[in-house]
């Protein structure tokens, strides 16, 4: 019976294209291919892949841009967040900013829309 740590002494002074030489040869006298126990030696990731994708809950709204009507997206920004005037004119002038976090998804489509109808630009992440 072979050495096992000779071997592994040896195949630890191959070239990478040695090594590529060798795994082609072994791949052709036993017919497998070295793809197969790469996927055996990443567990984690196929129970990664197998596990159920959770739906999102939360969103947020972002302010993207305020486009030509000022005033206006600052009044909706303000009915949505509640905000004082000074606080969401802040708000506005420093977009991209977010108006309202971890909501639900059609209140963030609501808020989207109605700061789309006063004239600015918005994204739900």
């Amino acid at each position: 019976m072979a050495d096992i740590n000779v071997i592994a002494d040896q195949l630890s002074t191959l070239t990478v294209m040695e090594a590529a030489s060798l795994a082609k040869l072994l791949e052709e006298k036993w017919g497998v291919t070295a793809a197969a126990p790469m996927a055996m030696a990443m567990p984690g990731a196929a129970a990664a892949a197998a596990a159920p994708v959770e739906e999102q809950t939360e969103f947020d709204v972002i302010l993207i841009a305020v486009g030509d009507k000022k005033i206006q997206v600052i009044k909706e920004v303000r009915a949505v967040t509640g905000l004082g005037l000074k606080e969401a004119k802040d708000l506005v002038e420093g977009a991209p900013k977010p108006v309202k976090e971890g909501v639900s998804k059609d209140e963030a489509k609501k808020i989207k829309a109605q700061i789309e109808a006063a004239g600015g630009q918005a994204d739900v992440k």
